[in-house]
C-alpha cells in the first residue's frame, strides 16, 4: 500500500496503485503497492531472466563488454525512474513499464524478430509487442490461480501502448500498424479486457518510453566506439550535440584518456537528455491543463517528451547510427547468419514438431503449430538457439 509520504508527492495526473485492477482479483498485499507487485513479477519471470542472455546490435560471443537486452532494460528502468520522480509520477509503475518493454524480443536483437516475422507471415507474423503481451498474460506458467503474470491493466496497457496508440480516433490503425493491422493477440485480448487502443498510455508509460530511446542513442554510441565501427571524430562531425559535449569534456580534462572520454560523453549525453525531457513535459503538461490520470490518456498527444532541439539532436544520433553502426558490414556480416539460425530453426521445428521438448511438441499438436514453434524460438537465448542450430544442422552458421 502507498505510504503518506507518497500519496502526497504524487501528482494529480500520475497514475494511482490504489485503482489498479487485475484480470483475477487477488487480496492486497500489506506491504507493496499494486504496481510495486507488477514490478516484482516482471523481475521474477523466465521471460525476465532470459533477457541477460539476447543481445541488442551484437552477437553473444562478441565480447562481455557490450549490452544484452537484459543490461539495456536495467538502464532503461533507471531512466524511466529518474524522469518518473522528477515529474511526480509513480515511478513504480515507470519501472515495471521499462523493466517488462523487451519481455518479447526474440534471440539476435532485431535480425531475430524480422527473421522470425518473415517465417510467420502466412500465419499471422510476429511482433515483439504482441509477443510480450502473450508472455504476461498466458505464456509465463508460474502461478497456481492463473496463467500469466496478472499484471494490473494499467502496467498491461503501458506495455502495449508506451509507444504510442494503437488506432486512430477513427479506429484506423496507426502507422507502425497500417500494412498489417493491430497484431491478433493484442486485437484478441482488447476484446476481452479492452485497451482503449485509441488513447495514450499513462505518462509512467511514456517515461519509459523515452527512457528506451535515451538509452539506446547512449548506449550503441558506447558500443559503437568500443567496438571500433566508427570514431570519436566521425560522430562529432555529425552530431552537433556530441561535438558539443565532447569539447566541453576536453577543455576541462584535456588529458584524458579515450575510455574516459566515451563514459564521460554518453553520461552527460544521458543527463542533458532526462533534464531536457523533464522541463519540456512539465511544459506539455501545464499546457494541456491534465489534472488526472484519465486526462492523461485521452489528452490526444505524447505529453512526455524531448524539446525541438534535443529532438533534432536525437534523429542525428539515430540517423548516424543507423549508417555507422546497424549497417556496417562487420554487423550486417552477423545479423545474415543470425538470421539463417532462425529461419533454419523455424523450418525444422514446423516439419518436425518432435525435436522440440515434449511439452513444446503438444502445444504444437493442440493447434496452431507454427505459432507454437514461433513461440519456442522467441523463448530462446542467443547460446541456447546456437547451440540448437548446432545440433540439428551439419555446418552451423559461425557468430563471432
Amino acid at each position: 500500500m502507498a505510504s503518506e509520504v507518497e500519496r502526497t508527492t504524487r501528482a494529480p495526473y500520475a497514475a494511482d496503485p490504489s485503482r489498479a485492477r487485475r484480470f483475477v482479483a487477488e487480496p492486497p498485499s500489506p506491504t507493496r503497492t499494486e504496481f510495486q507487485r507488477d514490478r516484482d513479477r516482471i523481475v521474477h519471470s523466465t521471460a525476465f531472466r532470459r533477457l541477460a542472455h539476447k543481445t541488442q546490435v551484437f552477437v553473444h560471443h562478441e565480447g562481455d563488454h557490450f549490452r544484452t537486452r537484459l543490461t539495456h532494460t536495467i538502464e532503461v528502468a533507471q531512466i524511466a525512474r529518474a524522469l518518473a520522480r522528477a515529474l511526480r509520477l509513480d515511478d513504480d509503475l515507470a519501472e515495471a513499464v521499462a523493466l517488462g518493454h523487451d519481455l518479447g524480443h526474440t534471440p539476435f536483437g532485431h535480425t531475430g524478430e524480422d527473421a522470425l516475422d518473415a517465417c510467420m507471415r502466412p500465419y499471422g507474423g510476429f511482433d515483439h509487442n504482441s509477443h510480450g503481451l502473450r508472455i504476461v498474460t498466458e505464456l509465463e506458467s508460474r502461478y497456481a490461480e492463473f496463467d500469466g503474470l496478472n499484471l494490473t491493466d494499467t502496467t498491461i496497457a503501458g506495455l502495449v501502448k508506451h509507444n504510442g496508440p494503437l488506432l486512430d480516433a477513427a479506429g484506423r490503425p496507426t502507422a507502425r500498424y497500417r500494412a498489417r493491422g493491430v497484431p491478433a493477440a493484442i486485437a484478441a485480448f482488447d476484446r476481452r479486457r479492452p485497451l482503449d487502443l485509441a488513447r495514450h498510455a499513462s505518462l509512467e508509460a511514456q517515461a519509459a518510453a523515452l527512457a528506451d530511446d535515451i538509452a539506446y542513442d547512449a548506449h550503441d554510441i558506447d558500443d559503437g566506439l568500443r567496438a571500433g565501427l566508427f570514431t570519436l571524430d566521425e560522430i562529432r562531425r555529425a552530431v552537433p550535440l556530441v561535438a558539443a559535449i565532447v569539447a566541453a569534456v576536453e577543455e576541462r580534462y584535456p588529458d584524458l584518456e579515450p575510455a574516459r572520454l566515451i563514459h564521460e560523453l554518453t553520461r552527460r549525453l544521458i543527463t542533458r537528455f532526462i533534464e531536457d525531457a523533464i522541463g519540456e513535459s512539465f511544459r506539455r503538461i501545464a499546457g494541456a491543463g491534465v489534472a488526472s490520470a484519465e486526462a492523461v490518456v485521452s489528452a490526444g498527444r505524447t505529453l512526455v517528451a524531448l524539446s525541438p532541439d534535443i529532438e533534432a539532436a536525437d534523429r542525428d544520433v539515430k540517423t548516424f547510427l543507423f549508417a555507422h553502426m546497424y549497417r556496417h558490414p562487420q554487423v550486417q556480416a552477423e545479423r545474415e547468419k543470425a538470421d539463417a539460425i532462425v529461419r533454419n530453426l523455424f523450418s525444422a521445428f514446423l516439419a518436425d514438431p518432435s525435436a522440440m521438448p515434449a511439452d513444446w511438441a503438444a502445444r504444437a499438436g493442440a493447434g496452431e503449430p507454427a505459432r507454437a514453434v514461433a513461440d519456442y524460438i522467441a523463448g530462446m537465448t542467443d547460446r541456447f538457439a546456437i547451440h540448437e542450430h548446432a545440433r540439428l544442422f551439419d555446418g552451423p552458421p559461425q557468430l563471432r
